[in-house]
């Protein structure tokens, strides 16, 4: 069955899943007021770049294996993200990092400092918050694994 899956359907996957995962942590920020730390903001980002290699692919050519490949490296550096998150909530408060106030960075602070706050994260990321029971890095990662997997097998498919 998934020997007859076309590296076409496999890449469209992809772009579903990742614009799914997007519209996702939309709903999540405007419609439940759920605020993105710097950390989910850098997942985000990959998520978005694993799904834009997945549009490039149907634009150009599934068959190359470059596409794919770029992917599953945008899941392995999302997932690093999602990996960092999950430590940041192991740790007990007094080791938090002291949250920071990313719209005020972006204004006030010079660019390598809010980049520097957005890859190793803040205090913000250190909330626990729960979708059905489970952090959220949790599900972020899961989904990076998913889509990893999804990369693998259009990688895979020489149809």
């Amino acid at each position: 069955m998934i020997a007859s899956i076309t590296s076409e359907q496999w890449a469209m996957t992809i772009a579903l899943a990742c614009g799914g995962v997007l519209s996702g942590a939309l709903v999540m920020e405007h419609g439940f007021g759920m605020a993105p730390c710097p950390l989910c903001l850098m997942q985000r980002i990959w998520f978005f770049f694993a799904g834009a290699f997945a549009c490039a692919s149907l634009a150009h050519n599934p068959r190359w294996g470059i596409y794919p490949l770029m992917s599953l490296v945008c899941c392995l550096v999302g997932g690093g993200f999602a990996v960092r998150q999950l430590w940041l909530q192991s740790l007990p408060e007094d080791q938090v990092p002291a949250c920071t106030d990313l719209a005020r960075m972006f204004e006030v602070s010079p660019l390598g400092d809010v980049l520097v706050a957005m890859t190793q994260g803040t205090g913000d990321c250190a909330k626990v918050d729960l979708v059905l029971g489970v952090t959220l890095p949790l599900w972020t990662l899961l989904a990076f694994i998913g889509i990893a997997v999804l990369a693998i097998l259009q990688l895979r498919a020489r149809q």
